[in-house]
């Protein structure tokens, strides 16, 4: 079973409180992780490589606190999870260790992965955060 790790769900969480506030001003790590049950510490890590994949803007002193970088519909999903996860590797011998495996250069089974983890990417590469903004005001009506 294909499972999304914790920094992958959370970021997206994060962005998408980031996205909900994108022209009202900066949210607090504290606000963002009241809003999305994360813990502050787990939520820094997150905040902290999302800022160096540029994705996200941190202000300091009074009023300041943490804005996205783009309009909601400028950053996609993908870009989010590329930035916390990495590139979607669904198997090991399609990530950095694939070395270990003797059968790399001739496996069916490996182009059927990386077939599959380029849909994925392509999938996750259509969907931005403006549109989760429009999804969540669906479930709201």
């Amino acid at each position: 079973m294909l499972r999304l790790s914790t920094k992958g769900q959370y970021g997206v969480r994060a962005m998408f409180e980031l996205a909900k506030n994108y022209e009202k001003g900066p949210l607090t790590i504290k606000e963002i992780a009241e809003r999305q049950d994360v813990s502050v510490a787990y939520l820094e890590q997150l905040l902290n490589r999302l800022r160096r994949s540029r994705l996200i803007k941190s202000r300091k002193g009074p009023g300041g606190g943490y804005i996205i970088s783009g309009k909601p519909g400028e950053i996609s999903i993908g870009m989010i999870l590329n930035a916390l996860e990495g590139p979607v590797t669904i198997t090991q011998c399609l990530g950095p260790k694939a070395k270990g495996c003797t059968r790399v250069e001739g496996c069916v089974a490996r182009l059927l992965w990386k077939s599959l983890g380029e849909k994925i990417e392509g999938f996750l590469g259509t969907i931005s955060l403006n549109d989760l903004l429009k999804e969540e005001a669906k479930l709201l009506r």
